[in-house]
């Protein structure tokens, strides 16, 4: 006889997880909304391959040594060597490789899985979703500043209070070299510094040390950290080391200023140690904040990336000015949990479809009047469980169906419906057309 423990143990990939009822629904109303913003903007969906080639995904113009060590690596029956995507930047760069003709600007938002095999904490997943917009063909500032816009109106319809941090990399690499930071350090000093918010000093110190930082420049750069930690502008640091005349310093004040003048400044802060981990970023990077502080990971980040696309391609005519911004879905559902208001608040606008229920014999009436109020675009279900009306009830409200439409034999006899309001609980007796206006009306 089999025993208990010679059955497969069926289970989740660790990192990966299924989503059903009122928790799916409530990630495809934030998709859905999402979209709705992207194309208020102006930006066109695009669907690119999970599958890439390993070479590509691995390239040095990619996201670099960090996450390269996180790509799914597999093979096909030929031996050829594949990855999964690991963000929908890469294969943006693709796309525009393949699609020479793309009319610039092209603005393109996708929203997809994307995959790493990494450490998984709550936020962070080995399967997760990524929703993306990018403008290819803008190099001045308007571009990162449109994509705060987008940032800052879809969180609040979303209704979640933000900050932006911003910085810019190369600015950062002017100041780091002021600091006598070797170039060839620059990259890997900034992915300590990213986590300023995340270790100790002390820690952050010890990493410094190992990767072979100078002692006076190590000096130099923990003052600079202290000073910054009591109030340190972008003016400030420019003309502490003179770089008015720098590129880095013009693109960061030249954001600074539109960012004043459209009165954003006071969401949008900036931040001289953040860089993002991924090395493909040229400039501008920025990530999203709850700006209570209570879910400490960020919901979204972003960067400018120019010259990226035409490398990889190895084509000088897509060397291309190029930035974008990600919205982290699955750090948006987790900040939503942690706080039960915003979850409630979410979910009460999950009260969208209707149920249609027979009493008697009258299930001919109610695929007719179902089809009917499906072709006036509305979400219904229909139940015929024949199970007692008011657990039933209970049980439909529970999922978020606000509104019943009762058929009973005595009404429909005279063309005629119940129409019951679960939330307010109230009902009235309609005429079949007269239903179908009203929900269509409150719904539609």
């Amino acid at each position: 006889m089999m025993q208990t423990n010679d059955f497969m143990q069926i289970q989740n990939v660790k990192g990966t997880s299924d989503y059903i009822g009122d928790e799916q629904r409530l990630r495809r109303r934030i998709r859905n909304l999402l979209e709705q913003q992207f194309g208020r903007f102006g930006y066109e969906e695009a669907d690119t391959s999970v599958l890439s080639e390993l070479d590509w995904l691995t390239s040095k113009y990619g996201g670099g040594e960090e996450i390269t060590r996180e790509i799914y690596q597999l093979s096909d029956q030929r031996g050829r060597e594949l990855g999964l995507r690991y963000d929908l930047t890469m294969p943006l760069a693709r796309l525009m490789t393949l699609n020479p003709g793309i009319r610039l600007p092209y603005r393109r938002f996708e929203l997809g899985k994307v995959f790493r095999d990494g450490p998984t904490k709550r936020g962070r997943l080995r399967e997760f979703w990524q929703c993306d917009a990018d403008v290819i063909g803008i190099a001045g500032a308007e571009a990162e500043l449109e994509l705060f816009q987008l940032a800052i109106q879809t969180f609040a319809r979303l209704d979640i209070a933000i900050t932006i941090r911003w910085n810019n990399r190369k600015l950062l690499a002017e100041v780091l070299g002021a600091l006598g930071v070797p170039a060839a350090l620059h990259a890997s000093t900034m992915l300590t510094l990213d986590k300023l918010a995340k270790i100790t000093r002390a820690e952050l110190e010890a990493e410094l040390v190992e990767k072979g930082l100078p002692a006076s420049s190590l000096r130099l750069l923990m003052e600079l950290i202290t000073r910054s930690a009591n109030g340190l502008s972008l003016s400030d640091i420019v003309a502490t080391y003179e770089l008015e005349a720098a590129a880095s310093a013009n693109e960061a004040v030249q954001l600074a200023r539109l960012l004043e003048v459209l009165d954003t400044d006071g969401i949008c802060q900036f931040d001289l140690f953040l860089s993002r981990g991924l090395s493909f970023y040229t400039g501008t990077v920025y990530e999203i904040f709850d700006a209570s502080g209570q879910y400490p990971s960020s919901l979204g980040s972003g960067g400018r990336y120019d010259g990226m696309i035409g490398k990889l391609a190895e084509r000088e005519e897509l060397e291309l000015p190029a930035v974008g911004l990600s919205f982290g879905l699955e750090s948006i559902m987790e900040l939503y949990r942690q706080q039960p208001g915003m979850q409630q608040r979410a979910s009460e606008q999950q009260l969208y479809r209707v149920a249609v229920i027979p009493l008697g014999d009258t299930l001919t009436d109610l695929l007719r009047i179902a089809g009917e109020l499906r072709e006036a675009g509305m979400t219904v279900e229909m139940d015929t469980s024949r199970r007692r009306l008011g657990k039933l009830l209970g049980s439909l409200y529970a999922r978020g169906i606000r509104h019943i439409v009762l058929v009973g034999e005595t009404e429909i006899a005279r063309g005629e419906v119940v129409v019951r309001d679960l939330q307010l609980g109230e009902e009235e007796v309609l005429p079949v057309e007269a239903a179908i206006h009203k929900l269509t009306c409150l719904y539609g």
